[in-house]
C-alpha cells in the first residue's frame, strides 16, 4: 500500500474541523470507525474539543497504520480526511474548513462538489508522479544541502502564507523563492563573474550560456520567449498588492515553484 499521501498540517486540520461540526454522539461515533475507542474515553466525560486533541494526538502518531473501513483499507490518515471531507460544504460554513482545503490543496488534492447531490468528493489535483509532499522535502533538503538559506527562507515564508490563506504574501514570496534560487545557483557555478552581474535576469542569462539553463529545450530564450522567461513574468503578477489573487492561483504558482525548483535543484546536483 502506498504510503499515506497528506502532510501532519492537512492531518491536524481535519482534525479541528471535525471537532468544530461534531457533537458528542458524532465524534464518539467518529473514533468507534477509525478504531480508537481503547485511545480514547467515549461518553460526556471529556469535552468533543479534548476528544479531538487526543484523536489529533493518535493520528500524527499513527498516520500510517492501516485499518478497515467500509471504503476498504487505507491509513489512519486518509480515513480522517476522507471523513472530514465527507462533512465539508460548499458555502464553507465553518471557518475551520479554510485550513483543511488549503492543507489539500498543498498536498496536491482538492474538494470538489457534485452539481445534482452536492456531494464533496476528494479528488488529486495533479498526477500522481508528482507527489507534492515528497517533492517539496526534497526541495528543502536541497535548498539545506547546498546552504541556500536566502530562498529557503523565501520557500517557507510562501508556504506559511499559503497556509493561513495570505494570497498576495504567497504569491510574492513564490517569485523570490525561484529568483533567489537562480541567484544562488548562478554564484556558486560562477561566484565571481555573477557578483558582478547587475540583476538576477542578468543571473539566468549567465546560467544559459553556461549551459545550465537548455536554449534547445526553450528553458531559456534571449527574446524571453521560454518556459523560465516566462514564468518569471507569471510570477510578476498578482504580488504583493492585496486582493489581487485566489487560492486556486496562488496554489497553481506554489506547485509550479515547487516542481521547478526540484527540477533545477536535481540538476544541479546531479552536475556537480
Amino acid at each position: 500500500m502506498k504510503a499515506y499521501p497528506f502532510t501532519r498540517p492537512t492531518l491536524i486540520a481535519a482534525v479541528e474541523f471535525l471537532g468544530a461540526v461534531s457533537t458528542q454522539a458524532k465524534i464518539d461515533q467518529i473514533i468507534v470507525r477509525l478504531g480508537l475507542e481503547h485511545e480514547i474515553e467515549l461518553g460526556s466525560s471529556k469535552s468533543v474539543t479534548a476528544k479531538s486533541a487526543l484523536l489529533g494526538r493518535a493520528v500524527a502518531q499513527r498516520a500510517a497504520h492501516v485499518i478497515n473501513t467500509v471504503s476498504g483499507q487505507m491509513t489512519l490518515a486518509e480515513a480522517v480526511v476522507r471523513t472530514a471531507v465527507d462533512v465539508a460544504v460548499l458555502e464553507n460554513a465553518k471557518p475551520e474548513q479554510g485550513p483543511l482545503l488549503r492543507g489539500l490543496a498543498l498536498d496536491g488534492y482538492v474538494v470538489s462538489w457534485d452539481e445534482s447531490t452536492r456531494v464533496p468528493l476528494l479528488r488529486a489535483a495533479l498526477p500522481e508522479e508528482i507527489d507534492l509532499p515528497a517533492t517539496d522535502d526534497e526541495v528543502h533538503q536541497l535548498l539545506k544541502h547546498f546552504g541556500f538559506e536566502v530562498p529557503l527562507g523565501h520557500l517557507d515564508q510562501a508556504i506559511a502564507a499559503h497556509t493561513r490563506g495570505d494570497w498576495a504574501a504567497a504569491n510574492s514570496q513564490i517569485r523570490s523563492f525561484l529568483e533567489g534560487l537562480f541567484d544562488d545557483i548562478a554564484l556558486r557555478i560562477d561566484p565571481q563573474k555573477a557578483g558582478l552581474l547587475p540583476t538576477s535576469e542578468n543571473r539566468r542569462a549567465m546560467l544559459a550560456d553556461r549551459g545550465f539553463l537548455s536554449k534547445n529545450r526553450n528553458e531559456w530564450a534571449p527574446d524571453g520567449k521560454s518556459y523560465v522567461n516566462g514564468l518569471f513574468k507569471m510570477l510578476h503578477t498578482d504580488g504583493s498588492h492585496p486582493g489581487l489573487s485566489n487560492d486556486d492561483h496562488s496554489t497553481f504558482r506554489l506547485h509550479l515553484g515547487l516542481v521547478t525548483g526540484r527540477t533545477i535543484l536535481r540538476r544541479l546536483h546531479n552536475e556537480k
